[in-house]
């Protein structure tokens, strides 16, 4: 007689690089007091510039402009606004690094992850960045990186946005202090006031980033101002200008 009640399994053991990422995951939330904080983003004026210029960006380098180069742009302007996030963090000591170096996660292809690290991205032009993030992440999933590229980072980006994920809360990557999560964007009714505070209603492209955050280094207020420092950079900054100023 069959048993019914019995399951069929298959036990497929861990590939290293899954063991080591559990390790390493595990080990963070044991370290780590982790709080997330989530802003809700209007992304019109980045939009705008990849409407304007995404076709002969696409025709020159042969892959699209995403969102991405301008989240980084912004989020390295905010870690020199409140550098308590450009830190490590152990028992005693709060270390924050002079240099601003942002680890972005690449998935491998299902396998795995890696993070990949820009370094000195305050000192780079959004086109910059976008061809230094590309070129970095093809090659890590190629496993043609340097030493030097997979080390150094102060920060790291979790990019789940071309999943469509509404937010994550990611996990930190030890030693560093905080992750942000840049999630997916769409078009979205929302509420605008005009210079006379008059209200209308209209479509925007609109997405969360959420960060996660070590609570020994700082408190929410500071997590709060970081993250609306982002909010604000990526909402009023005049994106057209700064892309065809620094058209390289």
């Amino acid at each position: 007689m069959n048993d019914s009640t019995k399951n069929n399994t298959n036990k497929k053991p861990l590939t290293k690089i899954r063991r080591q990422i559990g390790k390493h995951m595990q080990q963070s939330k044991s370290v780590s007091p982790h709080v997330l904080t989530a802003m809700e983003v209007d992304y019109e004026n980045v939009e705008i510039v990849r409407k304007t210029y995404g076709d002969d960006w696409r025709k020159s380098e042969k892959y699209s402009l995403t969102y991405l180069p301008f989240i980084m742009q912004a989020t390295a302007e905010a870690l020199k606004q409140f550098p308590h996030l450009n830190a490590n963090v152990d028992d005693t000591d709060l270390t924050i690094n002079e240099d601003i170096n942002i680890a972005v996660a690449v998935d491998l292809d299902f396998e795995g992850l890696i993070a990949p690290v820009i370094h000195g991205v305050d000192k780079l032009s959004t086109q910059e960045i976008a061809r230094q993030v590309h070129d970095i992440s093809i090659r890590a999933k190629n496993k043609k990186l340097h030493q030097s590229e997979i080390s150094g980072g102060t920060f790291t980006i979790t990019n789940a946005g071309p999943f469509g994920t509404m937010f994550q809360a990611p996990i930190i990557n030890q030693p560093q202090v905080a992750i942000l999560s840049t999630d997916g964007i769409s078009r979205r009714p929302a509420v605008l006031k005009d210079e006379d505070g008059a209200e209308s209603i209209v479509v925007r492209s609109i997405g969360i980033l959420s960060l996660a955050w070590d609570h020994r280094a700082f408190d929410g207020a500071y997590a709060a101002s970081f993250l609306k420092f982002i909010k604000d950079f990526l909402e009023e900054t005049n994106w057209e200008e700064m892309f065809t100023s620094n058209n390289l």
